[in-house]
């Protein structure tokens, strides 16, 4: 940024704040000439060279200035930068006589400053704006920073964030689109794409989940969700939103003229020869521009294998036994992000050989499986869940996966699937497993016909890991009793850990997160209970019976062998 001139006023030798400071006793006139040379030889103002000299500080200067002159003290560190007016003031007038207009009340604007004597700049403020000045006094070398940051561009703010150069590749035809529409709609700022892009390579580094680029009046924020939390990353300026949702929209092949309903998209990165990530891309117009979400969708969690999601070993056993039967339904239940898609995509890979047709309908496939028929789901197109559902049985599948049963319609496929020799896959949004029964009655399904189908139900959710830094915790054995501990688990072997925080996790004390798996198989008792219309309380009961352990008692498993805490098990389970 190119420096103006300061006014000429604030380097006379003979400035008020001179005559000030030497009335008062705080300089002597030999040292006022020995500033006053310094500042003319250097065009500086006369308070840059004082405080420079070291003849007295900022902070005694401004108390020394708000009690000579009578005007209130402000800290700078108590404002928020972004309710700044932006044009109240001409910015240039701002950075060269160092003040800042911080509000403006009725018929006078509020001027930070740091030497009240500068008559010369305060004329030019009530003549610019037509307003009134109320002065208030505040440190100089925080109003010098504060102007360093207000005066600085949104591309040297986002060069700033970025850091070094570094090039990420984008699949083939994305980038030939991606630069054909640039080219046409002139958005390839270099600093919007560079700050994009270490947006991107620091979420996938974190292990995030999602990136969330979210505008609002004040301030333009972006947050990443790292082991199921949302966390700040950067508040860029607010200036660039329209650049950079441009710029994600080309190259995730949406319309960037159309800013009033959602779009649906996606991109892919390139890491390395044998590395990619696709990312799923969501638009979403709010009150202040387009909110995008991108969620990371990284094939090689499909491949982790079961024994990498925490499945325990009775668990794993009961899992692999379900999937490989010739037919019947299995049914993953669980909140949106509580990892029912990876489970599922494990399963089908433990399954998917030569041998068997496997097709799937999905509203987006997230992740692309080799040997497997996905199937996009398009509503607007007439390709629903259940016309996807009805086209595979004429293909000869083995195995179907439908990503979630919505509706009547499409519950009723895929049961009559499940009956006629196909193994189903689907997943539904229930809290547990014995709710997915009722929930399936409920949407009108036969009892018959879930108990006629229905092998096996696993409800799930998502514990943030203990990273290696943990430590034993101290926790009353009331506390333990309380949470579901039974008074056999407390016989003095183990303690339960509790977060520490390292390098390694961020100083978060978890790194990672591991499953918390319920698994129902439907035994003849469960399934006269259905038949007779039973409630979800009355399968839970019976699956109590059968030593089948509910959300909360296996993720109390999972504090007992060490791997989460405590409070984790209880903030993401009920009992």
């Amino acid at each position: 940024m190119s420096a103006v001139q300061p006014n000429s006023a604030s380097l006379t030798p003979t400035s008020g704040l001179a005559r000030a400071l030497t009335q008062a006793n705080l300089l002597t006139a030999a040292q006022v000439d020995v500033v006053s040379k310094k500042t003319q030889i250097e065009k500086t103002p006369f308070i840059d060279g004082l405080l420079q000299s070291g003849f007295i500080n900022a902070r005694d200067l401004a108390t020394f200035c708000s009690d000579v002159f009578g005007y209130p003290l402000l800290d700078l560190s108590l404002i928020n930068e972004s309710l700044i007016p932006e044009k109240l003031v001409d910015p240039k007038l701002m950075q060269a006589q160092r003040m800042i207009a911080i509000a403006k009340k009725g018929n006078k604007v509020s001027l930070a400053l740091s030497d009240p004597t500068n008559n010369s700049a305060l004329d030019q403020v009530k003549f610019q704006t037509g307003l009134g000045v109320d002065i208030i006094i505040v440190q100089h070398d925080a109003l010098v920073k504060l102007l360093d940051r207000l005066g600085k561009t949104s591309e040297q703010t986002l060069a700033d964030i970025a850091g070094d150069d570094f090039e990420l590749e984008f699949k083939e035809e994305d980038l030939n689109q991606a630069a054909a529409d640039t080219q046409a709609t002139e958005i390839d700022d270099a600093p919007v794409v560079k700050f994009l892009q270490k947006m991107l390579v620091d979420a996938i580094n974190m292990g995030a989940s999602d990136l969330h680029f979210e505008p609002f009046e004040k301030f333009y924020r972006i947050r990443f969700r790292v082991d199921g939390e949302l966390k700040e990353i950067a508040q860029p300026p607010l200036a660039i939103k329209e650049k950079l949702a441009s710029r994600i929209k080309v190259i995730s092949k949406l319309d960037i003229s159309e800013k009033r309903i959602p779009q649906d998209g996606r991109m892919k990165l390139q890491l390395s020869a044998s590395k990619s990530i696709d990312f799923r891309v969501s638009t979403l117009p709010t009150l202040f521009g387009e909110k995008i979400v991108m969620r990371i969708l990284d094939g090689s969690q499909a491949q982790m294998g079961i024994d990498a999601l925490g499945y325990d070993p009775d668990h794993k056993a009961i899992l692999l036994d379900a999937i490989q039967r010739p037919y019947g339904m299995v049914l993953v239940t669980g909140p949106t992000g509580s990892g029912k898609t990876v489970s599922l995509y494990t399963c089908l890979n433990v399954i998917n050989k030569p041998g068997i047709n496997i097709s799937t309908a999905e509203d987006p496939a997230e992740i692309n499986l080799p040997g497997v028929n996905q199937v996009n789901v398009n509503d607007k197109a007439g390709l629903t869940f259940a016309a996807a559902l009805k086209s595979f049985l004429r293909q000869d599948p083995d195995v179907i996966m439908v990503g979630e049963i919505r509706d009547l319609e499409t519950a009723d496929i895929a049961i009559k699937a499940a009956q006629t020799g196909h193994m189903v896959f689907s997943t539904l949004h229930t809290n547990d497993a014995p709710a997915t029964l009722t929930r399936l009655m409920n949407m009108g399904v036969a009892p018959f016909n879930i108990a006629s189908s229905v092998i096996l139900i696993t409800a799930q959710r998502l514990a943030r890991r203990l990273c290696t830094c943990k430590k034993p915790v101290d926790v009353l054995d009331e506390v333990l009793l309380q949470a579901g501990f039974k008074d056999d688990d407390l016989d003095g072997t183990w303690k339960p850990y509790g977060p520490v925080g390292c390098e390694r996790c961020s100083g978060g004390g978890y790194k990672g997160r591991v499953g918390i798996y319920q698994l129902m198989p439907i035994s003849e008792s469960i399934e006269r209970i259905i038949l007779a219309s039973g409630s979800a309380m009355e399968i839970e009961e019976q699956a109590q019976r059968e030593g089948i352990r509910n959300l909360r008692q296996s993720g109390l498993l999972k504090v007992k062998q060490g791997l989460t805490s405590l409070e984790e098990v209880l903030g993401c389970t009920n009992e």
